[in-house]
């Protein structure tokens, strides 16, 4: 699982998921990409099982990127506990992901196997997500 090594702060506030990407929206480094449609907190459980399912799927040809990182920790409190006593421990990681945000890149591989590569793993996101490629990459 992805989670930092070491945080400054061991609790965050929620946050607002507002607005769109305003940086991580183009495809960088491979040819195809995998962008966010909707806002959503992608836990690293969730990209662990899209990176599988990629690496599966490409039979470990080309290469590939995860643009998100889970740095964000979520409480939770302990079931059956009553209110107050302060905010529960961390209990996993996620990624604060807006829409218009590259999450997976892959590339060295034909068209064909991007585009279902990338389709497996989409369907292990809790989110609406398009299959975007590398704008000079048209032909």
């Amino acid at each position: 699982m992805l989670m930092p090594k070491r945080v400054k702060f061991r609790k965050a506030h929620r946050g607002r998921r507002a607005g769109k990407a305003t940086r991580g929206y183009l495809v960088n480094f491979g040819d195809y990409g995998l962008k966010a449609l909707e806002p959503a907190w992608i836990t690293s459980r969730q990209i662990e099982a899209c990176r599988v399912a990629l690496s599966r799927h490409m039979k470990r040809d080309g290469k590939m990127w995860i643009r998100i990182f889970p740095d964000k920790p979520v409480t939770k409190k302990p079931l059956e506990t009553r209110m107050g006593k302060g905010k529960g421990p961390p209990e996993f990681w996620v990624a604060v992901v807006k829409p218009g945000r590259i999450m997976f890149e892959i590339g060295g591989v034909d068209k064909k196997t991007a585009v279902e590569a990338l389709n497996l793993a989409s369907h292990k996101l809790p989110i609406k997500t398009k299959i975007t490629q590398r704008p000079d990459l048209e032909s």
